[in-house]
């Protein structure tokens, strides 16, 4: 009887109970669920929008043609749209306000560069004189750091003036010469200064490369005058362009047969004549160490976009006296010997040291690098065997 009421007693007390609940907690439940799924809703939006932004990205990444796959960019513009990527230069002066003169055309522009030291200013006035200034662009290297002394030539406000003491020509070129910057100049003359230029005329003999389809050149030595140390340059009096030589040299003997230098395919380095192509080729086999460039010269045939018993010549028609002086290291070779300075090097013998030094580490690089790449075919290999 007694569980009886109790269990009723209890019963009846749940209703109140939940009664209770509802009134006092449903709503605060309510609104709290509420502030969720509002709270939830903007949450899910932002990420969703996040993702979506990404999704999207990742899409237009992936959904690129495949053609954009294989196209080649330059190391370091990959994050750059094509369209801005300025890959070359030039050496043209431009002014510090207005507009240019755009009326007249551009002409097609060659660039003519030469090592010069203050001494021999008369001799590379009379060069420089020679290259119009419409049709080249003049560039002095000075290896002495004495510029100033050049303003009263007319032509020194155009010209462009690198300064560097005690650097050849070749450091020269291989740092301020890079294909990229002269890539707009079609042909390219890197000079000694110690060159007579009474029969040479600049635009006669581009006239004469490009008729007959040379892209590494150089003007005749006149042989009575000139120091010759190859006998392929001296100037054949009886033609305009000559590309091989018959002589004796050495153990060689040059014939019609001849395939490479220096019997044929062959210029010296005081006055060589690089087409744009050949010198984007060219300026690569270059040392940065080795600054005299000695071994070059055998070497070039390689870059001449070719045949190079064709395509490499020496111009008879326009020729040159080449002095060959003791330029570098030769205010050391010309001082008198005294008992303070007799142990000091003579500084003209240490710098014909150095570059026979040099042409040995060069040798050996070509040898070594031939060796290594397994990629690469030598054109003249059979040619060479067979001479």
């Amino acid at each position: 009887m007694k569980k009886r009421m109790s269990t009723s007693t209890s019963l009846k007390a749940e209703p109140k109970r939940q009664r209770l609940f509802t009134h006092r907690f449903l709503p605060m439940i309510l609104l709290l669920s509420a502030a969720f799924f509002v709270g939830s809703a903007f949450i899910i939006t932002d990420y969703k929008e996040r993702i979506l932004g990404w999704g999207s990205v990742m899409v237009l990444q992936y959904a690129r043609p495949k053609m954009c796959e294989t196209q080649c960019r330059a190391y370091g513009t990959e994050a750059l749209p094509r369209g801005i990527i300025s890959e070359t230069s030039d050496l043209e002066m431009r002014p510090l306000w207005g507009l240019q003169n755009k009326k007249k055309p551009k002409l097609p522009m060659n660039l003519l560069a030469i090592a010069v030291g203050i001494k021999q200013k008369e001799s590379v006035n009379k060069i420089v004189k020679k290259f119009p200034e419409s049709d080249f662009v003049v560039m002095l290297f000075h290896y002495d750091g004495i510029v100033d002394q050049w303003k009263d030539l007319e032509w020194n406000d155009h010209a462009i003036h690198v300064s560097a003491a005690n650097q050849t020509k070749w450091w020269f070129a291989k740092r301020f010469l890079h294909p990229d910057i002269v890539s707009e100049y079609s042909y390219i003359f890197l000079w000694d200064e110690d060159l007579e230029v009474d029969h040479f005329n600049a635009k006669r003999y581009l006239s004469i490369i490009k008729k007959e389809g040379l892209e590494i050149s150089q003007p005749a030595l006149d042989p009575e005058k000139s120091e010759l140390h190859h006998p392929i340059t001296a100037r054949d009096e009886k033609s305009t362009v000559h590309r091989r030589t018959y002589k004796v040299i050495g153990r060689t003997r040059c014939n019609e047969n001849s395939t490479g230098p220096p019997c044929t395919g062959f210029v010296e380095m005081m006055a060589p004549v690089f087409s744009q192509a050949s010198w984007r080729c060219a300026w690569h086999i270059i040392q940065s160490d080795l600054v005299y460039g000695w071994g070059l010269d055998f070497q070039l045939g390689y870059c001449a976009q070719g045949d190079r018993t064709q395509k490499i010549g020496i111009v008879d028609a326009e020729y040159v006296v080449h002095n060959a002086l003791p330029t570098l290291g030769g205010s050391a070779a010309n001082k008198v010997p005294s008992s303070s300075s007799s142990s000091e090097p003579d500084g003209r013998s240490e710098v014909k040291k150095q570059s026979f030094i040099e042409l040995e580490i060069f040798k050996n690089r070509w040898k070594r690098a031939v060796k290594q790449d397994n990629c690469w075919v030598d054109p003249y290999e059979q040619s060479t065997k067979k001479q």
